[in-house]
């Protein structure tokens, strides 16, 4: 497509001005997902927690305005609450974490909230099973579940943490636990094609391999494609993190299984594996996501072939903007139409999603060369 990034700059003014106007209603609270044009509002312990304030982040590097501080400043507060409730901690600490403390660490140099950045940290270092090798996903959903066992795709985008909290320290603990955890993502979440298994079950006892379930995903043996989407961001920040290119290669791979299997306007559906008979709807943000990926990757290696890294990330971008944004929407909050959580549960299915919102501004960002990342 065209070297001009006008559209670019003109995506990120219209999505300045609509968060200007959604802010007021949002405020310092948590969407999750837009039903009928409005963000339904999740407690601070909910795992999407990070992306509301981590995306006004974005927006105050670049315009400085003091509101979208503000906000997003006390929503890193309110996550204090959160921290102190172990029922309620999971592997995405990175995400809640990374996108508020760390986030505001990097721009003001903020000193607490480098201390709750560290606290998370240790938090999600504490999960990790040192037989498997894996952080463990999920607490139980009931009483008498046991899912000790359980790790999935997700956790790849939540290691950033661990490696910040070893370059903020001088501590390499924190990196080597973030390393041994993507070891195991590369040997048994990604598959030799490329696609990707969100859920792998592990005997917590001996770390033996046990089970691979769908999850999120169709089936077991789909191609989920945000699960492909967190493998390509994941992998190529631990190769950022790390200079291991067994990360970068494992990145490559997922984003060339996730680039071979788009659409004509280059977004995704939910699922790259389908049977006929099931609606093959949108995930925009698995789009959105990949796309940061796919930039981040055109960083980490050259000529044509960051050229075509980089390409396919911009065309998704772009498409999400032309085809699914909802910028002159009165009553739509979203930014992106179309995007799809959980189709198996259906949950939030066809709907903006506000981790897709984050990740599309995160990748104007990245084009538009704003400022250095937050994970």
């Amino acid at each position: 497509m065209s070297t001009s990034l006008d559209w670019a700059q003109e995506a990120w003014a219209q999505t300045v001005r609509k968060v200007a106007r959604t802010s007021q209603r949002i405020g310092d609270r948590f969407p999750h997902a837009s039903v009928k044009g409005e963000y339904q509002l999740e407690p601070a312990s909910w795992w999407t927690a990070g992306f509301w304030p981590g995306l006004l982040w974005l927006l105050y590097r670049d315009t400085q305005d003091e509101q979208s501080k503000l906000l997003a400043e006390s929503c890193e507060g309110q996550l204090d609450q959160v921290i102190a409730d172990y029922y309620r901690l999971d592997h995405d600490i990175g995400f809640m974490w990374t996108l508020t403390s760390v986030a505001r660490y990097k721009l003001l140099g903020a000193e607490d909230s480098k201390r709750r950045g560290l606290l998370a940290a240790n938090l999600l270092v504490a999960r990790f099973n040192v037989q498997g090798n894996y952080i463990r996903a999920w607490n139980p959903w009931r009483e008498g579940e046991d899912n000790a066992g359980w790790a999935i795709i997700d956790c790849m985008m939540n290691l950033p943490l661990l490696h910040w909290a070893s370059k903020a320290t001088g501590d390499p603990r924190y990196k080597h636990i973030a390393i041994r955890h993507a070891d195991m993502a590369v040997e048994h979440f990604i598959r030799p094609d490329g696609s990707v298994n969100h859920i792998v079950i592990f005997d917590p006892h001996t770390g033996e391999k046990l089970e691979v379930k769908g999850g999120q995903g169709f089936a077991p043996d789909s191609g989920w494609s945000r699960g492909t989407a967190w493998a390509i961001y994941g992998m190529a920040l631990s190769h950022l993190h790390t200079g291991d290119e067994r990360y970068l290669d494992a990145a490559k791979r997922a984003a060339h299984f996730f680039i071979a299997n788009l659409p004509e306007d280059h977004v995704p559906h939910w699922d790259f594996r389908l049977p006929e008979g099931v609606t093959a709807y949108r995930d925009t943000s698995a789009g959105a996501c990949a796309a940061c990926g796919l930039l981040l990757i055109a960083e980490q290696v050259s000529g044509q072939e960051s050229s075509l890294y980089r390409q396919a990330g911009e065309r998704i971008l772009h498409s999400l903007y032309t085809n699914y944004g909802a910028w002159d929407s009165e009553t739509e909050e979203g930014l992106i139409l179309h995007g799809t959580s959980h189709y198996p549960e259906g949950k939030n299915v066809d709907v903006p999603l506000i981790y897709g919102d984050y990740y599309f501004v995160e990748g104007l960002s990245r084009l538009l060369g704003h400022g250095e990342l937050f994970w």
